[in-house]
């Protein structure tokens, strides 16, 4: 006859408190591998996207140091990974660069520059744009980002780093001017930024962290 009731179960609860615990730490161990791979795999296609690997000769994830410049790359902090090509760094990627002023709020960048000052590409992070209209910077919906590719200050003056409707270069879209408008801009800070600090982002070497 059991005598205590509350305290046996009281036990069991521990016991399977216990056991869930586990459980859960070792599918966590488990899986927390296989899920940093993951991230990584995802990071490297986004930015093998805009630097092919096949024109690097090292480890880009692995060449990084982290910048604060929130006035011209609009994040708080933004990793630059460094790819080089006989050891001197050919391109930049700069992740993330923020536009703050979407239609629907922040658009989340990456952004590539080669050596010369001109754009590896561009591509949207995430964003919370009009699906229909200002969604279309994302490449999946149209290839409007992709025609930075190749651009800079050097082969398209700064006067023209805007939408046509503000007399300038880019396309905007049908209804949604807001948008593309914000990218661009974003674009243009970024690579004023970049030619401002090239001697430091393109050293063969660089301190881990930086605050230029």
């Amino acid at each position: 006859m059991v005598k205590h009731p509350a305290l046996i179960g009281g036990i069991l609860l521990g016991v399977f408190g216990i056991a869930g615990s586990a459980l859960v730490a070792l599918t966590y161990d488990s899986t927390a591998e296989r899920i940093a791979q993951n991230e990584r795999d995802a990071l490297l296609r986004q930015i093998s996207t805009l630097v092919p690997a096949q024109e690097l000769d090292n480890d880009i994830l692995a060449d990084t140091h982290t910048v604060q410049a929130p006035e011209a790359l609009g994040a708080p902090s933004t990793t630059v990974y460094s790819g080089r090509r006989d050891g001197r760094i050919s391109a930049i990627v700069l992740s993330p660069v923020v536009a703050p002023d979407g239609y629907n709020g922040a658009i989340r960048l990456i952004i590539g520059v080669r050596a010369d000052g001109t754009l590896a590409g561009v591509r949207v992070l995430g964003h919370k744009e009009t699906p229909g209209l200002g969604d279309k910077i994302d490449v999946s919906r149209s290839d409007w980002i992709t025609h930075f590719a190749g651009l800079g200050m050097g082969n398209l003056p700064e006067a023209d780093w805007k939408v046509k409707k503000d007399g300038g270069h880019f396309d905007q879209f049908t209804g949604a001017t807001i948008t593309p408008r914000a990218v661009v801009k974003a674009v243009r800070k970024t690579l004023n930024w970049v030619a401002s600090h090239h001697a430091t982002l393109f050293a063969t070497d660089h301190p881990t962290e930086q605050q230029p």
